[in-house]
């Protein structure tokens, strides 16, 4: 029998140190395209018979003042897509398409911002009234660890393109918000708890930005406690 040569070996070595450094496989939107960095996308939480919402929107977190930073809560409204959001990297590498295991910013983009004090990027509460299961919150900074998210593979076979996120501290999951009882997006060690996602690719950004405009202005009147 062959051994393995010295230079198979290191292409070998090569080719594993390759998939680390991409973070492994390419994250796919609910329709298998890969996701792209810097693009339009929609976060859908999966429905289950206890979940029945819509997408994901900022939203204060707490019913008395201060109300900013906002935190991120999925609306009980379920035709309701939620806010675009767009992926970057902290860092100065060149990628076009975001990976799993690849630390990633997470950013809203919205035309209406009420906490113009604070970035639209997401990050985790590190503040010292911050509970078990922190916060995710708006205000974030991309170079900032507690800013980095990364998107894992949550299903398979016909679960395929279900993901969740997770940081340097726990999986993203939910508990009750403070306006009722609103799902709202919190950091969690239960694996029981993870909020599986699938992405939806913006299409018509015209025609996104208007829906999600009516929506901002809606919820403004409707529901205070939105951005």
């Amino acid at each position: 029998m062959k051994k393995p040569s010295v230079i198979s070996f290191l292409i070998t070595l090569l080719l594993a140190a390759a998939v680390c450094i991409h973070g492994g496989e390419p994250v796919n939107d609910k329709d298998g395209n890969p996701v792209k960095l810097g693009e339009l996308y929609f976060i859908q939480p999966v429905k289950t018979k206890t979940n029945n919402g819509g997408g994901l929107v900022p939203a204060t977190t707490s019913i008395l003042p201060p109300y900013c930073p906002l935190g991120i809560t999925q609306t009980l409204l379920p035709y309701q897509p939620g806010l675009p959001v767009n992926f970057t990297l902290p860092d100065a590498r060149e990628e076009t398409f975001v990976q799993t295991s690849l630390a990633v910013n997470i950013e809203f983009n919205s035309s209406i911002w009420a906490c113009n004090e604070f970035s639209k990027f997401w990050k985790v509460n590190e503040t010292s009234s911050a509970s078990e299961e922190p916060l995710i919150l708006i205000g974030g900074t991309p170079q900032k660890p507690n800013s980095w998210f990364k998107i894992e593979i949550a299903g398979e076979g016909a679960e395929a393109n279900t993901y969740k996120l997770t940081t340097s501290t726990g999986t993203v999951g939910t508990k009750p918000g403070v306006w009722f009882g609103a799902p709202q997006l919190a950091v969690t060690n239960d694996a029981a708890k993870p909020l599986l996602i699938k992405f939806k690719k913006v299409e018509d950004v015209t025609t996104a930005t208007t829906s999600t405009t009516r929506f901002e202005k809606l919820g403004l009147r409707m529901f205070p406690f939105y951005y």
